[in-house]
């Protein structure tokens, strides 16, 4: 007979090697520790699931002509109240941006008054060098082509 090691194994059952490895020739302590502990809790659960989704669908079934025959006031409050949090919102959202647009100009100005005049004399003196150099430029080309220089 053929080694059980060296069978080869059938397709589709390669994830189980992990699971349930076959040394001692079952599931180790811990996985029936936890198996025990888990089957229990997730039991619960499903059966809490279930019984919320009854208790949805027969709070459904009992509200649901409530609110056909109550639609015509309930769905206008409902618009009016909606708007007016999306409003109070929105203008709360539109003073924080406000007051922190505010605050950043405040700063930066109060940052800026020690810099600005030493930048105003870089800008200044910058302008001068250029358009200087601009000025020697052009009468050097205009000397080169036999022009006058204006």
């Amino acid at each position: 007979m053929a080694d059980p090691k060296h069978q080869q194994q059938r397709p589709g059952m390669e994830g189980f090697n992990g699971v349930f490895p076959e040394k001692g020739g079952g599931p180790s302590t811990s996985q029936i520790i936890a198996v025990v502990t888990l089957l229990p809790l997730s039991g619960t659960l499903l059966f809490l699931a279930g019984i919320t989704l009854t208790g949805t669908l027969i709070g459904l079934a009992i509200t649901t002509p409530v609110f056909v025959v109550c639609s015509p006031v309930l769905v206008p409050v409902a618009l009016v109240i909606g708007l007016a949090v999306v409003g109070f919102l929105a203008s709360g959202a539109f003073g924080i941006t406000a007051l922190s647009s505010l605050s950043w100009m405040a700063n930066y100005i109060r940052e800026m008054r020690g810099k600005l005049p030493q930048q105003m004399e870089q800008a200044t003196r910058r302008l001068q060098e250029t358009t200087g150099q601009k000025a020697r430029e052009l009468g050097q080309t205009g000397q080169l082509n036999g022009c006058k220089a204006i």
